[in-house]
């Protein structure tokens, strides 16, 4: 390619390259709303119909799920059924709210609902269920937490790949490596700063295996298809993973299918598992985790499987002709 030609390739990338960023993380920043955010009703049935006949209003907004009384309610939201929940009864009730969850829903769930007292009914009172930690009310850490954890993942992937390890050496290095930063993460997020709490070696095992999901996937890629899969890999954790996380906020207040795309990759799937092991002793866990194993188990399978091939490829290649021996001189 001569100097013109990659010139031009230069002005023209570079706008496509601004405008996929542009779309990946301003859209769902400037669409952040509820959609279809599950939430919760209790208390007796004229009651309820009348806070249902309000949060119709909002269409679209809120997936609203009924319950016997403030008990239930409160058992939905510790199990990661709901986002909160309204009790309703004639003196205005309860808005039970869970900012460990999610602070931005918790907040809105307060001006969307608490806000509709009237003149012969008091607002609801607001109670936190699961309320977020003292050392990071607002889930900013939390949320902050994703980018990091997807370049380490990235990283690895790239670092084992150009350091030309093959096979089972880069499953080994991955692994390896991913425990090594979950231990790290673990000391620095649970151990120092407070941001995430609950059991130590769980909180730990989460951001191992969430740095395991993106290195392995890289590296996965790489092995199949050369160096291209680590930029390929990349740019689908940081343009896609990332944004699409809903880790500062909710996967529910991201425009659809932004929010279910980012829970299949790995950065949302590790945000929300991280969330169900510190907060709310692992409910709602299982999807996460298993999102995760896949993605690891994946690439590491295609790690092994891209050198299976590379061996096979080097071996059915044709012997080099080589010229006869010279006759020895008598």
């Amino acid at each position: 390619m001569d100097s013109r030609r990659r010139v031009i390739a230069v002005i023209a990338l570079v706008p496509v390259l601004v405008a996929l960023t542009l779309w990946a993380f301003a859209w769902p920043a400037a669409r952040t709303a509820p959609h279809d955010l599950p939430l919760g009703v209790a208390g007796p049935p004229g009651a309820v119909a009348q806070v249902e006949q309000r949060l119709a209003g909002q269409e679209g907004a809120f997936e609203i799920h009924r319950y016997a009384d403030e008990a239930a309610a409160r058992a939905a939201i510790e199990d990661r059924t709901v986002y909160g929940a309204v009790v309703a009864d004639d003196r205005g009730g309860k808005l039970l709210t869970a900012s460990a969850a999610s602070p931005v829903v918790a907040q809105l769930l307060q001006q969307a609902v608490a806000a509709h007292g009237t003149a012969d009914k008091a607002p609801p009172q607001v109670v936190d269920v699961v309320p977020a930690p003292e050392a990071d009310p607002r889930g900013a850490a939390l949320g902050a937490s994703v980018l990091p954890l997807a370049l380490a993942g990235i990283a690895a992937g790239a670092v084992t790949t150009l350091l030309g390890l093959r096979g089972i050496r880069t499953v080994v290095a991955l692994v390896g490596a991913s425990a090594v930063a979950g231990l790290v993460a673990a000391a620095i997020a649970h151990s120092w700063l407070g941001t995430v709490v609950g059991d130590w070696w769980a909180v730990a095992g989460v951001f191992g295996l969430s740095v395991l999901a993106v290195g392995a996937s890289v590296a996965g890629l790489a092995a199949l298809l050369g160096q291209a899969g680590i930029g390929l890999g990349a740019a689908v954790m940081m343009l896609l993973g990332n944004p699409f996380s809903g880790a500062s906020s909710a996967p529910e207040m991201l425009p659809q299918p932004a929010g279910a795309i980012g829970q299949w990759l790995p950065p949302g799937a590790g945000a929300s598992l991280l969330r169900s092991v510190s907060f709310f002793d692992g409910a709602a866990a299982a999807g996460h985790a298993l999102t995760l194993a896949w993605w690891a188990a994946l690439g590491l399978g295609a790690v092994v499987l891209g050198n299976a091939l590379r061996q096979r490829a080097g071996s059915d290649s044709p012997a080099p002709d080589r010229a006869p021996a010279p006759a020895p001189v008598a």
